[in-house]
């Protein structure tokens, strides 16, 4: 039987690059799995097709995560959907990547609504629907404890956010059951930075790993902490970065 079955999930921004490799994986795993998209509805109904062909229900919900009213509405929506939330990823993020003293405040305001806001909004109201055993995943970065290049400090300060943000919610929902971690990507060769890209060789030779990850790589370690032998893992930001940060 699939690691994951008869479990109902909910991935922020699944809709393409890491998104769409988890919505894909977890249904592979027998999960019924809703998932948020901001933009392109062909696109996401071509990943629901892709989910429902393993057997399992899926739910495409356009909502923009930098919008508090429609994340907790597609929490709402997944929960009535699916009969409740068993695993939640928030994986919905954006990367502006400029000078400090040239970052507008409106691109500083939209990336914490994003990377940071969303993922309490979206946990806060999925947890009212998550029974004893469930999981909320983050995607972080790697940048949280390394970034080596100039331009990126509020993408790097809103993913270091979630570091505490996963060791505080792992005290208040251990006792009920519920396991909270951080997953950091390096360089995963999707279309926001594709393994052809300009920074790509440059990332690169910051890698003992030289090589961008694909999405499945990510979405297999979602699916390992969403599974039951990862049960006594709670409050961790685990590295998957080829060891860019080593």
């Amino acid at each position: 039987m699939p690691s994951l079955s008869r479990k109902r999930a909910l991935v922020t921004g699944g809709s393409r690059g890491i998104g769409a490799a988890i919505v894909k994986r977890l249904a592979s795993e027998g999960a019924d799995v809703a998932f948020t998209f901001a933009a392109s509805p062909e696109r996401a109904a071509e990943v629901a097709r892709q989910a429902e062909a393993k057997g399992v229900k899926s739910l495409a919900i356009q909502a923009d995560s930098a919008s508090a009213e429609a994340v907790v509405a597609a929490v709402e929506r997944t929960a009535a959907g699916l009969g409740g939330i068993d695993i939640l990823v928030n994986n919905a993020g954006v990367a502006v990547i400029a000078p400090i003293d040239e970052f507008k405040l409106a691109d500083f305001d939209r990336t914490f609504a994003i990377n940071v806001r969303s993922v309490f909004v979206a946990s806060q109201a999925a947890l009212e629907h998550m029974p004893a055993g469930s999981s909320i995943i983050n995607i972080g970065s790697t940048n949280a404890e390394r970034m080596p290049f100039a331009g990126g400090a509020v993408y790097a300060m809103s993913k270091s956010a979630l570091q505490g943000l996963v060791k505080g919610m792992a005290r208040d929902l251990g006792p009920r059951g519920i396991t909270v971690n951080n997953i950091q990507p390096g360089p995963v060769d999707t279309d926001m930075n594709p393994a052809t890209g300009q920074f790509a060789e440059m990332l690169k030779s910051l890698m003992p790993l030289p090589r961008y990850a694909t999405g499945d790589e990510i979405a297999g370690m979602v699916a390992y902490l969403a599974g039951p032998e990862a049960r006594f893992i709670t409050g961790a930001s685990l590295m998957i970065d080829g060891g860019f940060s080593a």
